[in-house]
This record gives C-alpha cells, structure tokens and sequence, in this order.
C-alpha cells in the first residue's frame, strides 16, 4: 500500500467486527462509513477549503469512537488530522492549535473546557461536540455518503503529532501518507498481526505510537481493535481476558504499572501473545513475559520516523538492538560532530567512558524526514547537513548493539510525557533569592527521565529546601511532572565559551558530586539533604532494573565554570 488511505479503503467492504467500545462494536464496514459521512461532512463544513494546504482537523478526544472515525474520515477526505493532546493547559492547546493551522475542532464534554475562552481562532460553529445533540444533527445531512472519489498522495499530510509539549516554538511531527501505510506494511510481518488478531488499543490516538503501532496496522490485515478511553493499570488484565486481546502496545512505565497490580491467576492462560512497545526495563519485561505468558518486543524508534532500532533474541542485555535495514547509524560527539569510541563496560555493567555517550544519528538520511510543520529553528536541530541528528543520547559497544543514555540536554521524558526544560526554568528562577536555576534530565532507575535542576543562588542568600518547595507548591502553572526529583545547589554554574549555561557537566554528574544534593520526599512539597544511605539505595535501585550503565560516576570534583 502507497498511502494510509489505501488502507482505509480497504475495509470498506469487510463485514468483519473492527473496533470493540464498552458494550459496542461496529463492523470495519461500519468504521468506514462512519469516516465517509465524517469526511463529506469535513468538505461541507469547512467551505472554501484552504487554497494553499489541505484541511486541519483538530482532534481533542479521549480514546472514543469518534476518534477512529475521524482517523478514516482524515485521509478520505484527503484532510489531516491533528492530535490534540488534552494533557496540556488552554493557552497551550490554544497555541497547538493556531500553529497547525486547525480549521475545525473535534471535542467531547470531558475535554471542551479546555479550549473555552482559550483564543485559539477556530470559529465556534466548527468546534463540533461529539456529546451535544447538535453534533448528531450536523452530521445528519451527511449519512451515507460514498467513498470520495479523490485519491491522496505518499506526499500529502496524514497526521501533525505534537512530539515535544513545549511551550515555546511547537513541534508538530509530520507523518506523511506514505510513512503511514508503509509502517503499516512492515509491522504487519513484524509483529506477526493476523486477521484473527485482536487488538488491545489503551495508549492515546493523539499520540503516534497507538495510531502507528496498533490501529493502522489492525486495519492493514482486518484484525478487531479493542479499545478503552484511556491506560488504567487496574484494569489493564481484565479488559485483556475481556476483549481476548492478543497484542498491546504500551510505552514508557506502562508495563510496570501494570504489575505492581496483584496478579490473578488467569493472567499466565489469558489469550495475549505479544506486548510491543519501548522504554520498559528489563526487569519488567521479564516479569510480564513470565505473568502473562506472552513476548514483549522493544524497539527503539521516533515519531520523526527515519530509523528504528529493534533487538533480537541475540541482543545483548539492555541494548536497543541494531539498526533496522541497511541504514548507518553512528553516535557522535554533539559538539564536534566527530563519532564517538565504542563503549567500554566495568563487570557490573557501569559503563567506564563517558566519552562513549554521544547523539544517535542517521547518516546521510536527513532527505527522508518529513519535517516540524511550520518550525525551521526545530528542523536545524534536526537536520544538519545530509544527516538526521535524533536528539536521544545513546552509546555503541564494540559489536554494534545501541544503548540508550537519555534525552538531549534540553528535553525530558517523564512517566511518557515529553516536556522542554525551558518552562521549568521560568517557575524555577522566580524562586526568591534564585540566581540561576538549569532543567535537564537525569535517568530514572525504571525507564525514562527524572528532572533535576541546579541551582545559584544570589549573592548573599542561601538555599532553603522547605522555602523552595513551598513556593513550588504555590506556582499554578508547575506540572506534576515538572518537580525536580534533586536539586543540586552549585556555587556557580558551568557555562560554555560563548556564556551559555553548559548543561552536560551537570547531566554527567547528576546527584553524585560533592555539591549539596537535595531530594523530594516522595511527591510531596518537601526536600531533604541526599546522604549516603539514600545514594546506596539509588544505586540498588538501578542495579534491579538492569540500568547500572546509566549511573553516573562516583562523586566527581565540582565542575568550574569555563571561562
């Protein structure tokens, strides 16, 4: 298949149940048809279209039906749709929306207050409420509509995924037809999908890995989708047994959530054959594998597209895996430019050369990414020269197997969240008698990032955690997962030849330096003083989830500014 739209046509005519809701089920015919009413409403609605761009469909639902027959009504109409994400605060959204040119919003009663009064300039006749009465009556003139006899291109938009959460310059991710139906074609093999597969859809549409690693290639194959509104850890097991699911996609710390729930015997016998997904740990994948009887296959990939990395049963413990195709990755010095020596490792696993640690790149590659929709500043990050620059830390031993080591300096990933440090930053440094006060990102033991900050005080005032807490605690604006989990209080901070704040000394160092770390208790307001006891337990902690390479090293020398 050339183009997702393909695909979608393709199960026009397939009586076949394809998508589970609640007590609800719809054939993939019905799914089709409910794309072909939307997709003629779209053209009605939204009149005159664009001159120079094809229709922005603005998507801000939970995982409800609404959302798949919007997915299908997208590239039926030859539109693209855009994943709103509801985690983000009105003004952002507002921002998201003007950004990607949204000429009609979809939302639901659950979501609507997030947009009121925002400004984001959708007119309010096209902000459709998928639980109002008058949405059904819109929709009325439209029902059974014939497929569009237009045809899309590998070239037009399919999808804009909001990647980063920032709140300065967004990045939406261009997912392009082609991309689409292709990632569709491979992962059928891959993650051997059949027709008598189903489907257990939990990871939110609004982001690309449900739409990309579970929907589209269900619909490929004609495999049955089942789907709930959204990632309940409590739930997780029955609404598995319930659908009798045999394949999830999960991603970041949804495989340990699901087993820190109590078991039920049934779990082992239960119908799931294979959980597909990235940035659980080792340890949880071995317990998964063992407490549901089925394989968990990480990869390693971007909504950016242009490489994956994928292990295999020869992989060596912890890795990414190789490159998957022919392609050359390489990890290079974010500085230099130059590649970066393979990684040496101490018997426990630590690795012993910092200077290992680079950003992965795809070289000679930069021509098959799509781009940041309407972001040049995002792109130059991205492309420099022929090669694509990934943003991910990573490091290669001498066999050619990737490991991951984190995000670049400036961005972080917290419990499957990505976020810019730089509205960290603002809360951070309006602290009184704060300084200056960097956001950068730290491993966490499980998966993912933890946010640590350092922080200089003005001359002649002194760090006090509860003061510091306190007025963290008071900010409207600070999200739960923008708490620093240490805080490192520093004489001065590094800085590079140019006057910027150098953020890689503090990465490298994180918590072990002979500075004042402090830690939050838990997730409360409060902060103590880090001690031995507490570093000892850190360490442990890593060990158990196989991430001992990603300690930093022991209690360094403090780090001078550069002059």
């Amino acid at each position: 298949m050339e183009t997702f739209t393909e695909i979608v046509r393709l199960r026009a005519e397939d009586d076949k149940v394809g998508l589970r809701f609640d007590n609800q089920s719809w054939t993939w015919r019905e799914v089709i048809q409910e794309g072909a009413d939307r997709a003629a409403a779209l053209v009605g609605l939204v009149s005159p279209a664009p001159a120079d761009r094809q229709i922005h469909i603005g998507v801000l639902l939970e995982n409800v039906p609404d959302f798949v027959f919007w997915l299908t009504a997208g590239p039926l109409a030859g539109a693209a749709v855009v994943g709103i994400n509801a985690s983000r605060s009105g003004p952002e959204l507002a921002h998201d929306i003007q950004h990607a040119d949204v000429d009609i919003i979809i939302t639901e009663d659950k979501l609507a207050h997030l947009v009121e009064g925002t400004g984001h300039g959708v007119p309010p006749e096209l902000v459709l409420n998928v639980d109002q009465p008058s949405y059904l009556e819109t929709l009325a003139p439209y029902r059974g509509a014939g497929l569009p006899e237009s045809i899309t291109t590998p070239d037009q938009l399919a999808l804009l995924l909001f990647s980063s959460g920032s709140t300065g310059a967004p990045k939406a991710v261009i997912v392009g037809q082609g991309r689409l139906g292709r990632l569709a074609e491979v992962l059928v093999d891959r993650v051997s999908m059949r027709r008598d597969s189903v489907t257990y859809l939990c990871m939110p549409l609004f982001h690309g890995n449900a739409v990309m690693m579970n929907l589209a290639v269900a619909m490929r194959v004609g495999a049955t989708v089942g789907m709930t509104r959204k990632f309940s850890a409590s739930r997780f097991a029955d609404d598995i047994h319930r659908f009798g699911a045999t394949y999830v996609n999960y991603v970041g710390r949804a495989l340990s959530y699901v087993l820190s729930q109590p078991e039920n015997p049934r779990d082992r016998t239960g119908t799931l054959e294979l959980a597909f997904g990235t940035e659980a740990s080792e340890a949880d994948v071995a317990r998964f594998t063992e407490r549901f009887g089925c394989e968990v296959m990480e990869g390693y990939g971007l909504s950016e597209g242009v490489f994956r990395l994928g292990r295999t049963p020869d992989s060596p413990a912890y890795s990414l895996g190789r490159p998957q195709g022919d392609l050359d990755i390489r990890v290079l010095d974010e500085q230099t430019g130059e590649e970066c020596p393979r990684a040496e490792f101490d018997t426990s696993g630590r690795l012993t050369n910092p200077a290992a640690v680079g950003q992965m790149v795809a070289v000679g590659l930069a021509h098959t990414f799509e781009g940041y929709y309407k972001n040049p500043e995002a792109m130059s990050d991205r492309v420099r020269g022929e090669d694509f620059w990934s943003g991910d830390l990573g490091y290669r031993d001498a066999a050619g197997y990737f490991y991951f080591a984190g995000r670049s300096s400036d961005w972080l990933r917290v419990d499957s969240e990505n976020f810019s440090a730089a509205p960290v930053e603002r809360v951070l440094q309006r602290v009184p008698g704060v300084a200056a006060a960097p956001v950068f990102a730290v491993p966490d033991p499980s998966t993912g990032d933890q946010v640590m900050c350092a922080v200089e005080m003005a001359a002649g005032e002194q760090f006090d955690a509860a003061d510091f807490g306190a007025f963290l605690a008071e900010q409207p604006e600070m999200g739960a997962k923008w708490w620093p989990t240490y805080v490192r209080v520093i004489d001065q901070i590094p800085l590079t030849g140019s006057g910027k704040v150098n953020k890689a000394p503090l990465r490298s160092a994180a918590w072990n330096t002979p500075d004042p770390i402090y830690i939050r208790v838990g997730k409360t307001s409060s902060y103590g003083k880090l001690d031995d006891v507490q570093r000892a337990a850190i360490e442990a902690d890593f060990l158990s989830h196989g991430r001992a390479a990603l300690l930093p090293a022991h209690l360094p020398e403090a780090t001078p500014a550069t002059n």
